[in-house]
């Protein structure tokens, strides 16, 4: 069993570093926990908050194409259950730069909004709270 106290990393390349990681910073409210330039060809910046136990870390081998999302159900989902702290992120997701979309499984469009990146990934703000 992994412990309570371990942190979750998403790691995830792109073509456009520095676009993607201002989108994530911007539209999630993400800070820029740390950051690595060629260490062994890869670039790097890792978004989170420092009192969170999850980070995003988006990279770029240099010289190499990754291209767009393989499916459009590649997803992160974050539920928010205050309405307008919901509806704040939403507007906080166009403001920088992502792009409603339609979601691929219609669960999501019932009580969310879905928003894509531009390497094709998304990102789900559901307006419920999340049930165990």
């Amino acid at each position: 069993m992994i412990p309570k106290s371990a942190t979750l990393r998403i790691v995830r390349p792109t073509d456009h570093l520095a676009a993607t990681t201002a989108m994530y910073r911007n539209g999630l409210g993400f800070q820029l926990l740390g950051s690595f330039r060629d260490h062994d060809g890869f670039d790097g910046a890792i978004l989170g908050h420092p009192r969170h136990n999850y980070h995003l870390e988006f990279t770029h081998h240099r010289g190499t194409t990754v291209g767009r999302a393989p499916t459009p159900d590649n997803l992160l989902v974050f539920y928010v259950p205050e309405r307008l702290d919901w509806e704040a992120s939403c507007r906080r997701m166009l403001e920088a730069g992502f792009v409603p979309v339609e979601s691929y499984n219609p669960y999501w469009d019932d009580a969310g909004r879905t928003f894509e990146d531009i390497d094709g990934y998304r990102v789900v703000l559901q307006n419920r709270a999340w049930l165990t």
